[in-house]
C-alpha cells in the first residue's frame, strides 16, 4: 500500500530549497508570500539566493545538507523545491532516508526534482507531488488553477482534472498507479537504483527544450527497457521549447510518440496539462488514479 503524507494543516511549517540549480531570492518571494497567505509557515534553506558563483545553489555537499536537514526537520511538514535544474542525480544516493520513511512528509517539485519523486517511489513507496514550484507563482501565476491544484493537494482535496481530446488519442479508461515526470529525467534513470517499474501504472511525461530527435533517442530507450510493455495508461503532457536540427528530423514531437506508442492497446492521452509552461497540474505521484480518454473528453482523477 502506497504511504500517503499527512496533509497539511494551517500554521504548518513548509521547507523551501534548491537542491539542484540555483534561484535567487527574489524569484522566490511572492512564492514565500503566497504561502503564508495559504495559511502556512515557509522556512528558507540556505539553497535559496545562496552564494553560489556556477550554475547550481551550492556545492553537492552544500545541497545535500540542505535538503538533508528539512527532511529531518519535525517541524517542516513539506518541502517544496524552488526550481529544477540540474543537479539531483549527484546527490541522490546520498540522502539519508531512514527518519523520513517513517514520518514522510510531501516533496514538491518537477523537472529534475523527478529523480526523487521516482526514488521515493521506487525504494520507499512513498508518494510525492510532482506540481508546480516557486517561479510559477510570479507574475500573478498564484491566482491561476495550476498554482491552486497544489493548494488543494497539500490541503487533502481530491483531483479531478479535465482537458480537451487529441486527433491521436488513442481511447480507452486506466486505473492504476500514477508515475513518471520529465522525459530526460525518466530515460537518465534507466538502469539505476531509482528506475521506475511502470507495469499496471498509469505513465506521465512532459519535457522542454530538446531537440526533436533527442525526444525519438529517449522514447526509444524506455520502450526498450519495457516501460511501455503491460502498462495501464499514457499521459503525453506538454513539450514545449523544442528545437530541430538544421537539417529537419522531419516529424513534430508528438508525431514522433505517436508512431512509437501507437502499437500498444492502453489508452493514451496527448496534450495533458503537465509541463514545464505555466499549465501544470498537481499529481500525486504514487496515488491511484483512473483515467478515461473518450470522444469528447479526458479526465484524470484520483
Amino acid at each position: 500500500m502506497i504511504k500517503i503524507p499527512s496533509y497539511l494543516q494551517k500554521g504548518d511549517t513548509i521547507g523551501l530549497v534548491c537542491p539542484a540549480g540555483f534561484m535567487t531570492l527574489d524569484k522566490v518571494q511572492t512564492c514565500i508570500n503566497t504561502l503564508q497567505d495559504w495559511g502556512y509557515a515557509v522556512k528558507l534553506g540556505k539553497t535559496i539566493g545562496g552564494n553560489s558563483q556556477n550554475y547550481f545553489s551550492g556545492t553537492d555537499e552544500e545541497r545535500l545538507a540542505d535538503f538533508q536537514q528539512m527532511l529531518d526537520d519535525d517541524e517542516v511538514k513539506a518541502v517544496l523545491c524552488a526550481r529544477g535544474g540540474y543537479g539531483t542525480g549527484r546527490i541522490i544516493d546520498q540522502v539519508d532516508f531512514r527518519k523520513f520513511k517513517k514520518q514522510p512528509k510531501w516533496i514538491i517539485g518537477y523537472s529534475d526534482i523527478t529523480i526523487l519523486h521516482s526514488h521515493l517511489y521506487t525504494n520507499y513507496y512513498i508518494s510525492s507531488l510532482h506540481a508546480p514550484m516557486a517561479g510559477a507563482f510570479n507574475e500573478e501565476g498564484y491566482k491561476n488553477e495550476f498554482v491552486l491544484s497544489l493548494k488543494n493537494a497539500l490541503e487533502g482535496k481530491k483531483a479531478k482534472y479535465q482537458c480537451e481530446v487529441h486527433a491521436f488519442n488513442q481511447k480507452g479508461e486506466a486505473v492504476g498507479e500514477l508515475v513518471g515526470g520529465n522525459l530526460a529525467l525518466l530515460a537518465h534513470l534507466v538502469g539505476t537504483g531509482s528506475d521506475l517499474k511502470t507495469k499496471g501504472k498509469i505513465l506521465f511525461i512532459e519535457d522542454v527544450g530538446e531537440y526533436v530527435y533527442n525526444i525519438d533517442r529517449m522514447f526509444y530507450q524506455l520502450k526498450r527497457s519495457g516501460k511501455f510493455s503491460k502498462l495501464a495508461g499514457l499521459i503525453i503532457g506538454g513539450f514545449s521549447d523544442m528545437k530541430d536540427t538544421e537539417r529537419p528530423f522531419g516529424k513534430t514531437v508528438y508525431e514522433v510518440i505517436h508512431e512509437i506508442v501507437k502499437e500498444y492497446d492502453f489508452p493514451v492521452c496527448f496534450d495533458f496539462p503537465v509541463s514545464h509552461t505555466d499549465r501544470n497540474y498537481a499529481l500525486k505521484v504514487g496515488a491511484g488514479y483512473k483515467l478515461k480518454v473518450g470522444k469528447t473528453k479526458v479526465t484524470l482523477e484520483e
